[in-house]
């Protein structure tokens, strides 16, 4: 991943850990899918049966208002069988990297999951990462400073579809995080010392709650 050379911190990647952790995540997401869908569904059959019912007591504005919020619930399933059969997909087609992380001077490289090559993000386009429990365990998820895109001067990778999915997640659906912390083979305060050091201090580890005690202050 470092193609420069020099100084640089590698932190590697459990690559049974990962594998359970995906299980854990799979599992929950479709149980959660179906959950919503038999919402939906219930939602939808019961206001139709109303609209028949009482055909004539003016509750139809109120049974399609009752439709219009349960069809949401039943595309976030769709949504949700579709992504997993994608990811499915990424996971048959491409190993496991050991690596998770490089830092360097220049940028922070990201190997993830299913992408055909790293995400190169120079240390200006980068505020580290956020520590949150996700899915009963640790993970984090990365954090982006203000207006970085695909398109951003010196920004490679962020457009690729299996990065999107991590990064800048469906809103419909729960973020998986970009790495559990129990796979990492570097422990979370030496990333952070890590990500300082070759930042400058600019970016590190915000840890769950962090954020919101800085407003409170």
């Amino acid at each position: 991943m470092d193609e420069g050379g020099g100084e640089a911190f590698v932190v590697g990647l459990d690559r049974e850990a990962v594998l359970r952790r995906r299980e854990v995540i799979r599992n929950v997401q479709l149980r959660g899918a179906w959950v919503t869908l038999v919402i939906g569904a219930v939602g939808i059959v019961a206001a139709l049966a109303a609209m028949i019912a009482f055909r004539g007591a003016g509750l139809w504005p109120f049974a399609l208002l009752l439709i219009a919020a349960m069809v949401p619930l039943v595309l976030s399933f769709v949504l949700v069988r579709r992504l997993d059969a994608e990811r499915q997909r990424w996971y048959a087609a491409n190993e496991l990297q050991p690596v998770a992380m490089r830092m360097s001077p220049k940028a922070l490289e990201l190997a993830c999951h299913g992408a055909a090559y790293p995400v190169v993000l120079p240390w200006a386009t980068v505020k580290g990462f956020r520590q949150e429990k996700l899915f009963g365990q640790y993970a984090l998820e990365l954090e982006l400073a203000p207006g970085v895109a695909a398109t951003t001067a010196g920004v490679r990778g962020l457009d690729q579809p299996s990065v999107r999915s991590i990064v800048k997640p469906n809103p419909l659906l729960r973020p998986t995080g970009l790495f559990p912390v129990n796979a990492l083979d570097q422990p979370v305060h030496v990333i952070d010392q890590a990500l300082k050091h070759f930042s400058n201090g600019q970016a590190g580890v915000i840890h769950a709650g962090q954020n919101q005690q800085g407003k409170e202050r």
